[in-house]
C-alpha cells in the first residue's frame, strides 16, 4: 500500500484509539521479539489494535556519493544491506538481524526503535551515530519530522536520535535517514588463547595504540572450568595499516572465509554459546552487561562472552536477578536481562527517580493518552 494512503489511516487509528482510551502494539519483523515483549512493560499483550509496520516499505532515496541512504521503516534490513553492497558500501555498526535465531525479518525501524548494534560497535558507534532524520507518527496522531539527510543539519535537540532504543513508546517510525560509509579496503581476524583478564587488558593496551582495530570477542573454552578462552580481534582499514598491525600483533591470522562465518554468527547470536537462550531456558537466562572497558572480569555463576574490548559482557546464568545487577553495579555498569529466565525479573534496571521524571516528562509530550507500550 502506498505511504499518502497508509499513513492517513494510521493517523485515524490513533486517534480513535486515544479517544476511547485504548492501545495500539506495533508490529513489525518479529525478529527482536524475544526480548522486545519482554522490555514492554505495559502494552503489548492488552492492546486493542495491531499495527502492521512491514505495510510500509521500501527505499526512497539513496545517492552513493552523498553516503546517505532513506527508507521507509519497515524495509527489510537485508534489502537495504543489499543495496549498499553493490556500491560497496555498508552499515559500519553492523546492526544484528537474528532472524535464523527468531524466525522473524529484521526491519529498519526495528533496528532504530531497538538501538541494537554489533561487534564493530565499539569502534565505528552505533546506531544513533548514523542517524540523520526520522519521521514518526506520535500518539495524538500527528506526523513528525526531525533532522534530515546531510549531517549539520541539526539545531537544539536531536530527537531523530531519541527515537534510537524508544522500543515504539514514543510512537510509529516511519522512515529513517542514515549515515553510510564505503566497505574498507583491508580486513584481517586473529586469534589468541588468553585468560578473560588477559583479553580485557590486551584489548585495552592495543585500543591506547594507533591500530586499526574494530571488534573483539573473547569465548570460554568449551570446558568452562579451565578459565582459558580464546580471544579474537578484526583488524578493518586501509591494507597497509592492517598489515602491519598483524605483523606486529602476532597471533593466528583466520581463514577470511571463517572469519566471516564467526563474526556474523557472533552478530547474530547463532554461535554455540548462545544456544541455550534460544528461545529461552527456564532456568538460565541471557543478559547484557554494559561495563567499562577496563572492568575485570565479574565473580558471577554461569558463563560469559565478552566483546567490545571488554565494554559488552554476555552472561548465560540462573543466579538472582538482584544478585547480577549489584555486581554490575558495583563494576560501574549497568545489567538488561536479553533472554530467558524469570518472566516474573527485571529487564532493566530500576530508573534513578530524576531520569525517571525526564522519561515519562519526554513520554507524555509525543504520546499523552498512552496509545502506544510503555518501557517504565
Amino acid at each position: 500500500m502506498q505511504a499518502d494512503v497508509l499513513i492517513p489511516l494510521w493517523q485515524d487509528l490513533v486517534r480513535e484509539a486515544a479517544s476511547r482510551g485504548e492501545r495500539i502494539r506495533i508490529h513489525g519483523g518479529g525478529s527482536k521479539a524475544p526480548w522486545w515483549a519482554a522490555a514492554q512493560h505495559s502494552g503489548a499483550d492488552t492492546a486493542e489494535h495491531t499495527l502492521d509496520a512491514t505495510l510500509l516499505s521500501g527505499i526512497t532515496h539513496f545517492e552513493p556519493t552523498e553516503l546517505v541512504i532513506t527508507a521507509r521503516a519497515g524495509t527489510p534490513l537485508t534489502e537495504i544491506e543489499a543495496a549498499l553492497a553493490e556500491h560497496h558500501q555498508f552499515l559500519p555498526f553492523e546492526p544484528p538481524h537474528f532472524a535464523r535465531a527468531s524466525g522473524g525479518q529484521a526491519t529498519l525501524g526495528g533496528m532504530v526503535a531497538s538501538a541494537m548494534s554489533g561487534p564493530a560497535r565499539i569502534s565505528a558507534g552505533g546506531v544513533r551515530d548514523y542517524v540523520l532524520g526520522a519521521s514518526l507518527l506520535n500518539g495524538r496522531g500527528e506526523v513528525l519530522r526531525f533532522g534530515g539527510e546531510v549531517m549539520k543539519n541539526v539545531a537544539g535537540f536531536d530527537v531523530s536520535r531519541l527515537l534510537c532504543g524508544s522500543l515504539g513508546s514514543l510512537g510509529v517510525i516511519l522512515d529513517v535517514s542514515l549515515k553510510i560509509l564505503p566497505m574498507a579496503p583491508a580486513e584481517t581476524s586473529l586469534r589468541f588463547a588468553m585468560t578473560q583478564d588477559e583479553a580485557i587488558a590486551r584489548c585495552n593496551a592495543w585500543a591506547a595504540q594507533p591500530l586499526p582495530l574494530n571488534a573483539s570477542a573473547w569465548l570460554p573454552d568449551r570446558s568452562g572450568g579451565s578459565g582459558k578462552g580464546v580471544l579474537t580481534v578484526r583488524l578493518r582499514g586501509a591494507r597497509a595499516a592492517v598489515q602491519a598491525a598483524c605483523a606486529r600483533l602476532g597471533g593466528e591470522r583466520m581463514a577470511d572465509a571463517d572469519a566471516t562465518t564467526f563474526w556474523t554468527a557472533l552478530r547474530e547470536q547463532t554461535l554455540p554459546w548462545f544456544t541455550p537462550t534460544w528461545p529461552g531456558d527456564s532456568q538460565a537466562a541471557l543478559w547484557r552487561l554494559s561495563l567499562p572497558t577496563t572492568a575485570p572480569a565479574l565473580d558471577l555463576s554461569g558463563t560469559q562472552l565478552v566483546e567490545w574490548f571488554g565494554g559488552l559482557r554476555w552472561l548465560i546464568s540462573a543466579a538472582p536477578a538482584s544478585i547480577i545487577l549489584e555486581a554490575t553495579r558495583q563494576a560501574g555498569g549497568h545489567a538488561t536481562r536479553f533472554r530467558g529466565g524469570d518472566a516474573n525479573a527485571p529487564v532493566f534496571e530500576p530508573t534513578q527517580a530524576t531520569l525517571l521524571r525526564i522519561q515519562r516528562q519526554i513520554k507524555t509530550a509525543f504520546d499523552p493518552h498512552g496509545v502506544f507500550p510503555t518501557l517504565f
